[in-house]
């Protein structure tokens, strides 16, 4: 894996939620790590993986290695990978598109459907600053369930046990235990207790 210039500078200003400013020289770290992201999802997409090489290429798009749990069924993609933490147990199934230069973290046992959007990053409202981007970090508890055609936009925190239904777009925060559905997702219920 080659070593991208100014990576640990950009990843502390991400995960501070720092503003990348269009044309800086993070904004140019950035597409230098999404050029890695394609060589690599490529290789994951490209072919038949063991789920021991999914796994090796997962480690190596994210920069540090992920549980012997974890399970992935391609296609995936990544535009940036280097700002991914998976807990134990997951699994994300095919189709899912991360966008997380601002951080996604999936928490123990959490089950994300086909096609699921995930995103952190908004870019500029004033269209002379377009470029611009602001980050903000999705953290998705334990044990929660995306059903199939999830979308997760910037800055939404899910709570342990909650269950997105199949095609919601989660524009807010979600409790733990919640069912959530529809567009924008609301709340419609619990899940039972054990």
């Amino acid at each position: 894996m080659a070593e991208i210039e100014g990576l640990d500078d950009l990843l502390t200003a991400l995960n501070s939620g720092q503003s990348i400013p269009g044309g800086s020289l993070l904004h140019a770290t950035m597409h230098a790590a999404s050029q890695e992201s394609l060589r690599i999802t490529a290789e994951l997409n490209g072919r038949y993986n063991s789920p021991a090489e999914v796994r090796a290429l997962m480690s190596e798009l994210t920069g540090h290695e992920v549980p012997r749990s974890f399970q992935l069924f391609p296609p995936f993609s990544a535009d940036f990978g280097k700002n991914i933490h998976l807990g134990e147990d997951v699994f994300i199934n095919s189709g899912c598109r991360f966008q997380d230069q601002g951080g996604i973290e999936i928490g123990d046992g959490s089950l994300i459907g086909h096609n699921a959007v995930i995103t952190t990053l908004n870019h500029d409202m004033v269209a002379s600053r377009r470029a611009d981007m602001h980050p903000a970090r999705v953290v998705i508890g334990r044990g929660v369930w995306f059903g199939a055609n999830v979308t997760v936009l910037p800055g939404v925190k899910i709570g342990d046990g909650a269950v997105l239904g199949a095609g919601a777009v989660v524009t807010k925060d979600v409790s733990a235990g919640a069912i959530v559905i529809g567009v924008p997702a609301k709340q419609v219920g619990m899940v039972p207790l054990e």
